[in-house]
């Protein structure tokens, strides 16, 4: 599984990056966690907004810090 976590590094960013973090400790996912930083490279995913999260190709947050729970269920 490829999670991308898309932001500038602002605290929210972060935020978002520690709850997915332990969603994929939680659920034991076997998972490859990628930062990225450069605005150009979130256009080309259609994000506009940070934080955002980025599950195999697939936008599932955008603007706002989700919730460990919800991450863990876009594993299922």
């Amino acid at each position: 599984m490829e999670i991308k976590i898309c932001g500038p590094g602002c605290a929210s960013c972060e935020q978002a990056q520690k709850v997915v973090e332990a969603a994929v400790d939680a659920k034991g996912v076997d998972a490859e966690l990628s930062k990225i930083t450069d605005f150009a490279e979130m256009a080309k995913l259609g994000i506009f907004s940070t934080p955002a999260v980025v599950i195999n190709g697939e936008v599932k947050c955008v603007g706002r810090v989700p919730q460990q729970a919800e991450v863990e269920e876009w594993f299922a």
